[in-house]
């Protein structure tokens, strides 16, 4: 059996705790979802803000929504070394001793001491797709992305298993282009 799995991008984004949407948005300021994403109850929003490092900054970045406990900067290593900040892969979540930066909203400024990330490569599965599969919650699996002139087989994927996921892998932009990916494609689940 072929273990096919939806291959997606993630952009460049942000997810901000209640506290922090309050500074940068204003008292009592809720999100507004504009499209809902693969992942159950997640979805972005009309909101941007612009992430701030020493070198430079990144304009108009996305925020996804719902609020979560901590606020966190996904980036590309390519985002980080042009805005100079530190970014170590890690699972989202995970951001003790991580990159720190400054959000910029409409309304006000956040400076993070911490939580700026480059997300580890990773797929979204049910239980029941699990085990289907044959695979274990965070067991370290590779995908094959058979795209045309640029195929891949990307080693170091962490598989994420909850029945509040739905079957996906996500791969940031520096990733997909090295793949040559056209927004989405099929990848193959090697072992």
């Amino acid at each position: 059996m072929e273990k096919t799995v939806l291959v997606e991008i993630s952009a460049r984004h942000v997810h901000v705790s209640e506290k922090d949407l309050e500074i940068l948005f204003g008292k009592g300021y809720k999100l507004t979802p504009k499209k809902d994403l693969s992942q159950p109850g997640q979805f972005a929003c009309e909101e941007r803000v612009t992430v701030v490092g020493p070198k430079k900054e990144l304009a108009g970045v996305s925020i996804l929504g719902p609020c979560r406990p901590a606020t966190q900067v996904e980036i590309s290593l390519t985002d980080a070394r042009s805005i100079g900040v530190k970014a170590p892969i890690r699972e989202s979540g995970d951001i003790a001793e991580t990159g720190a930066c400054k959000l910029v909203g409409p309304c006000g400024e956040v400076e993070l001491s911490e939580g700026v990330i480059s997300a580890k490569r990773h797929i979204h599965m049910t239980t029941a797709d699990a085990e289907k599969y044959g695979i274990v919650d965070k067991q370290i699996v590779s995908v094959k992305i058979p795209t045309e002139g640029r195929a891949l087989i990307f080693g170091d994927v962490v598989a994420r298993v909850s029945d509040s996921y739905a079957l996906a892998m996500h791969l940031d932009t520096d990733e997909a282009n090295a793949a040559a990916i056209p927004g989405s494609c099929t990848g193959i689940i090697l072992d």
